[in-house]
């Protein structure tokens, strides 16, 4: 494939299977939806090559009525569930070549971003086995307090119930296993519902679970949209509900859940900012990766890149250089750095996004037209906030680029959107590293990082409208779970 160039090899496109798949899990075993059919497309050729249907409402009530029961009757021992994590690591090795392939074609993902999803979500089941073996309380010294002597007094965490889990097509295999292994590893029955955007992924994450020994009823996986969701939103006894995706999706879960608890990882306008003794050679690889892995469509991916205006002619040039060289197009070759957004309509927003923002006197610096689903590596200079790109989300393939003269403009202008993921900065100046840390209302701050920089053992959350709670394994669990004291008087 050239730099710059779509090659597409109709010769691989794939006409859809006959029939239907056997896509939901409940009671622990698979069976076929009785919802509406939907179709699986390929992300670069467009075409469908799964068909799956939905669950329907009886479906859902069944696999929460499985859920509820199974929990009932009590959980594996916090031993026997770090096993079962630990055996679905063997199956993820072996069977990696199917998750890498089944990502490539409904998520778009290049080769390279499928194989990094597989090597963390071993990861993440890695750490949620370790969880599961050490959870515990702690101990209150009640004989501190007066009139207690003789009284022990300790705390346990015990597991919420029935979990259900909404995640989202641009990570469906670690979100997913983020969401399920330490809702397992906590004691919790979880209900997955996939994207029906990316459902292929999550089954196969299932069979693993399942052949690993998931106990019947602590894993179900139903399929579909909103009606779904809806439905487990309705039930009660699905004592809470973690969800990745946009704000406004968010705020309406939410507002359903009531009393109930919740786990939110919502939108995002991602900033980095590079000062004037930043290791260029260092940060700008890495903000091209950060910029453009998965087609852009990462809640942490650097929307707005802050430059100090004394280096910024300098990055600038060299920024368009790197990102016109990035290989786009067929996520099956090698060389793609980056493949199609997750629809052909999404590329057409983004796209309009992008020319609306040149029509009010942006600049693009990289870039050309849209085809299909697939929108060049993008990168654009003399934004204002008044535009989409500078004031929404932007979720695709574009980087904006804007200077700044202090850093108290910069902290400023990342305070002053209503989100608060994350945010990366490359300075060797420890005073101005720690005034960004201390002073940016964000759940996360990378320093001489992007970002983007996320490991699965940290807590990983937003303040403002990115939401609430924490995903990481340790963290997750603690949110899965509720704390009960328990005390003893011996006298």
């Amino acid at each position: 494939m050239m730099k710059g160039s779509i090659v597409t090899d109709m010769q691989n496109v794939l006409e859809p299977e006959s029939g239907t798949l056997d896509q939901l899990l409940i009671d622990g075993a698979f069976e076929t939806g009785h919802g509406p059919q939907f179709e699986v497309l390929d992300k670069f050729t467009l075409k469908p090559f799964r068909l799956i249907k939905s669950a329907d409402e009886t479906q859902v009530r069944r696999a929460v009525d499985t859920a509820h029961a199974a929990f009932k009757a009590g959980a594996p021992t916090p031993y026997e569930r770090g096993a079962i994590l630990d055996r679905a690591i063997g199956c993820l090795s072996r069977r990696a070549d199917e998750f890498i392939s089944a990502m490539v074609r409904e998520a778009g993902f290049t080769s390279s971003d499928a194989a990094g999803e597989v090597k963390r979500c071993q990861e993440t089941l890695r750490l949620s086995a370790e969880e599961a073996r050490r959870l515990s309380g702690e101990v209150i010294p009640l004989e501190g307090a007066p009139g207690q002597t003789g009284r022990l007094g300790f705390t346990v965490r015990v597991p919420l119930g029935v979990i259900a889990a909404i995640t989202p097509f641009n990570s469906p295999l670690n979100t997913v296993t983020h969401k399920v292994a330490p809702g397992f590893a906590a004691g919790n029955a979880v209900i997955l519902k996939p994207s029906s955007q990316t459902p292929v992924t999550a089954m196969l994450l299932a069979e693993c679970l399942l052949e690993a020994g998931m106990p019947k009823g602590y894993l179900s996986v139903l399929q579909g949209g909103g009606d779904v969701a809806k439905a487990l939103l309705a039930d009660e006894r699905v004592r809470f509900f973690a969800f990745t995706g946009s704000t406004e999706v968010g705020r309406s879960i939410q507002q359903s859940a009531g009393l109930r608890r919740t786990q939110m990882e919502l939108g995002s306008i991602a900033f980095t900012l590079l000062c004037d003794d930043a290791d260029l050679d260092r940060a700008l690889p890495k903000i091209v990766n950060a910029g453009y892995r998965k087609a852009g469509q990462v809640c942490t991916s650097i929307q707005m890149l802050l430059v100090h205006e004394s280096i910024f002619e300098d990055v600038t040039k060299q920024l368009a250089a790197r990102v016109e060289k990035l290989v786009y197009g067929d996520p099956k070759n090698d060389d793609t750095f980056v493949g199609p957004m997750i629809s052909e309509r999404e590329a057409m927003r983004v796209e309009a996004w992008v020319e609306e923002a040149m029509a009010s006197g942006a600049t693009r610096l990289a870039g050309s037209a849209r085809q299909g689903a697939i929108l060049p590596p993008t990168l654009l200079t003399n934004i204002s906030d008044s535009m989409k790109v500078g004031c929404q989300e932007i979720f695709g393939p574009v980087m904006c680029v804007a200077p700044y003269s202090s850093l108290d403009e910069a902290i400023t202008r990342v305070n002053a959107t209503p989100y608060g993921l994350a945010t990366g900065m490359f300075t060797n100046r420890i005073k101005d590293a720690f005034q960004v840390a201390m002073r940016l209302e964000v759940g996360g701050v990378h320093i001489n990082e992007t970002s983007s920089s996320r490991v699965d053992v940290m807590p990983y959350g937003g303040s403002k409208d990115s939401g609430f709670g924490r995903e990481g394994p340790r963290y997750a669990i603690h949110e899965m779970t509720e704390e009960r004291v328990i005390t003893i008087s011996t006298t």
